[in-house]
């Protein structure tokens, strides 16, 4: 199956550029932007689908228009982006040995803490 989501109407095979959904409360149904991934009580349509959609009688239908300044990454996703680059590039920092022979007197020391021997 093909990584685009399809309408969700019967025998529909054309992509989905919608997503509607019902408040019961409100007794709304939204059509809006295709949502970010597929929910499953949300439907994705496609560009004939969302045009000719109807609710039921007494419902109010809301359109949400896509914002066209929305489209693509904004500066501050590429700016994330940057930084995760940045930060992944980075050296490892020198790994802290975990023994040190500095004094053999004293047994083997680990950061603070040292191990003793019997005669401590």
């Amino acid at each position: 199956m093909s990584p685009a989501r399809r309408c969700s109407r019967t025998a529909c095979g054309r992509p989905a550029v919608n997503t509607l959904t019902y408040v019961y409360a409100d007794q709304t149904a939204v059509l809006g932007p295709l949502a970010t991934y597929a929910e499953p009580h949300a439907y994705d349509l496609c560009e004939v689908h969302s045009e000719r959609l109807s609710a039921p009688r007494g419902w109010e239908v809301l359109r949400l228009a896509p914002d066209p300044k929305a489209q693509g990454p904004s500066s501050d996703d590429l700016l994330a982006l940057a930084d995760a680059v940045r930060e992944a590039a980075r050296p490892a920092p020198a790994p802290v040995p975990l023994h040190s022979t500095d004094d053999p007197s004293r047994g083997a020391k680990r950061g603070h803490l040292r191990v003793l021997t019997p005669t401590d």
